[in-house]
């Protein structure tokens, strides 16, 4: 699993956080989406990495400006995240 961290410009509110998560979770196959108009930046976890080009054509249609984009290895943490 990959954790994707993408920098974004021009949220305003709860519903510019929902149009981006929106647009993620149609256009890629996500486990889970978290965008944040006060960190300026949205939270994807995946199976694999998302092509960083096709993620930023994918925001800048919805109107916001796609500034960053970080891959990193996930682990699940908590209790049913623990290795045997």
């Amino acid at each position: 699993m990959v954790k994707i961290k993408v920098g974004i410009d021009g949220m305003m509110c709860g519903m510019c956080e929902a149009h981006i998560n929106d647009a993620i979770r149609k256009n890629f196959p996500v486990k889970k989406v978290n965008a944040s108009r006060s960190k300026k930046m949205a939270e994807i976890i995946a199976e694999k990495e998302i092509d960083e080009e096709k993620l930023k054509l994918v925001i800048d249609e919805t109107g916001y400006t796609m500034t960053s984009y970080e891959a990193e290895p996930y682990e699940k943490k908590g209790l049913f995240g623990l290795k045997k």
